[in-house]
């Protein structure tokens, strides 16, 4: 079994993400989602579908990152 970084579960359907270079054990999406997902600069959300960034900050949709004063993104279809 392995254990979850973020809650310290061992659970024996543990999953492994391999992302930038690392590797991170998880026991629930819940927990991936907690410690992986970047977070809106505005509203302070997890932002777990597709969002959008520019000059290295990420938003949770357009409006948002209109409302932080980034006028030239839309979100996608």
């Amino acid at each position: 079994m392995a254990r979850c970084e973020v809650c310290g579960n061992d659970y024996d359907k543990a999953f492994e993400v391999h992302a930038a270079g690392a590797t991170h054990t998880f026991d629930s999406f819940e927990c991936a989602i907690h410690r992986m997902a970047p977070v809106c600069e505005r509203c302070g959300i997890k932002v777990i579908g597709h969002g959008v960034e520019a000059n290295g900050s990420f938003y949770c949709c357009a409006h948002c990152s209109r409302e932080a004063g980034v006028a030239s993104l839309s979100d996608r279809a």
